[in-house]
């Protein structure tokens, strides 16, 4: 994989004024780079991945390009970051690497170098996801037995979770955590089993309680947790894990146990509800609407199996007050690398950012080459954004590539601001916390488009080819 050798530069790093490699004082620097736009390219057709083109300049020029005008006086959300789940397998098969590959493959995605794609933001599953290689919580019991006090809870089975976690927060300490429960300890459950079956009330407040035990015992661990969600896919039972939540009992709970429970705690770990699809916007407005409940919560969470991106507007225009945050979207075993690359940028990385969403996140981090592990029922055709063949060799890929053209590029703390759009070109734009500006752009036909970046009186003329996605750097 080629990477330039200005990133480090433009990505904001002050350290290489003076050295070797740049031989210039900061000035002189930011003045050479002034009107140069620095470009990063992927082609659907795989023949060019994440690789940076001969950059192109402002200059004063008029041609008949259609225009993709940026507007930095309007400014939007903060965002938080971009990533993966890191899930339970994903960890598995990371630590099949030799030690050497292994910890040049974690530089790589949570690095801050020019060789590394700079992942900001992780989620994480609480207890099993249905991509660890068997269903457990942190309170197991033999069946007929219950621990309302919690006595047995233990984070053991998370072990080699945790660790690679201090080792990804030693590469990127400011890296951001949202967790959710696929499933609470089946004892707690009205069926008794990990696949379906709803929370039975007389265990609220237990499970409340089991949160606060999770962020508590990964606090001691040196892993802050950002962010929660008290279910993934909570119209979802059919997962193993899973658990059927409608929105009703997810207010009852959070109004009446897990809210006040963090409060009593001191927690404080955000409240992100819903994290499901677009389709049921109502979902996380029902729950908003309630005055007792929404005093708990910082926003809510969308995945897109099902629905339209623009549901995270809908929510904004309604609660604007409250955050949106993008935490999951598959790519398939029987997907394709160009209609991958294209849908997902055009609507994971781009139109969730338009839609008011902090992060962005695609799901598995990685797996083998056989789609595993996973549970009995759990997802048998999820690509990770990295396949480990075996202890040397791992192949990226397309989710890999759809969140490094945000990830490497927009750090957290950047602000997205106003950019326009064309009827083939989806665009997305951001001012970093050094004051560069980034602009996503996707074409989504199939033929090459010719445009103009304009912004702040200045003109660059660019063309894209057809089904790719391209990121552009400038001052």
């Amino acid at each position: 994989m080629k990477f330039h050798n200005l990133y480090s530069f433009f990505k904001g790093t002050a350290l290489l004024c003076g050295v070797v490699l740049f031989p210039l004082s900061c000035t002189s620097v930011a003045q050479k780079n002034d009107d140069e736009v620095q470009y990063w390219l992927t082609k659907g057709d795989e023949s060019i991945k994440l690789q940076s083109q001969t950059p192109v300049r402002f200059v004063n020029t008029s041609n008949n390009y259609q225009n993709i005008e940026i507007d930095d006086t309007q400014k939007f959300q903060y965002i938080d970051g971009f990533g993966y789940t890191l899930t339970g397998g994903s960890v598995e098969v990371i630590n099949r690497l030799s030690s050497v590959k292994r910890k040049a493959l974690l530089n790589e995605l949570f690095g801050g170098d020019e060789n590394s794609i700079s992942i900001s933001y992780l989620r994480l599953s609480i207890g099993a996801s249905d991509l660890d290689d068997e269903v457990f919580s942190y309170d197991d019991l033999p069946e007929g037995q219950t621990d309302a006090s919690l006595s047995k809870f233990s984070l053991a089975k998370d072990k080699d979770l945790i660790a690679m976690l201090k080792e990804i927060l030693a590469i990127n300490p400011k890296i951001k955590i949202i967790a959710a429960p696929w499933s609470p300890p089946v004892w707690m459950k009205d069926n008794g089993q990990s696949k379906g079956g709803s929370l039975k009330p007389e265990f609220y407040e237990a499970y409340a309680r089991y949160f606060v035990k999770y962020i508590q015992g990964m606090q001691k661990e040196g892993i802050m947790v950002d962010a929660i969600t008290p279910q993934n896919e909570p119209l979802h039972p059919g997962n193993n894990p899973s658990l059927y939540m409608p929105s009703a009992k997810q207010k009852d709970f959070i109004k009446g146990y897990l809210g006040p429970v963090f409060k009593t705690n001191n927690i404080k770990t955000k409240i992100v509800v819903y994290d499901h699809n677009c389709n049921k916007p109502e979902y996380a407005l029902d729950i908003l609407k309630d005055p007792e409940a929404y005093q708990y919560i910082d926003g809510s969470a969308f995945h897109l199996y099902e629905g339209d991106i623009s549901a995270l507007s809908t929510v904004h225009n309604a609660f604007p007050d409250k955050n949106l945050y993008f935490t999951e979207q598959w790519t398939g075993s029987k997907g394709t690398f160009n209609e991958d690359l294209n849908w997902h940028t055009k609507n994971v990385i781009i139109g969730s950012m338009r839609n008011w969403s902090k992060i962005a996140l695609e799901w598995n981090l990685a797996n083998d080459t056989e789609y595993k592990p996973h549970t009995d029922g759990g997802c048998t055709e999820c690509k990770g954004a990295i396949t480990i063949s075996d202890s040397a060799n791992f192949t990226r890929n397309v989710a890999y590539y759809i969140i490094a053209h945000a990830s490497k590029f927009i750090p957290a703390g950047s602000q997205r601001i106003a950019s326009t759009q064309t009827n083939y070109l989806s665009t997305v734009a951001f001012r970093t916390p050094i004051g560069k500006t980034v602009l996503i752009v996707q074409n989504d036909n199939k033929d090459v488009e010719n445009f103009n970046i304009k912004f702040a009186g200045k003109t660059a003329s660019v063309i894209i080819p057809g089904q790719s996605a391209a990121t552009y750097i400038f001052n």
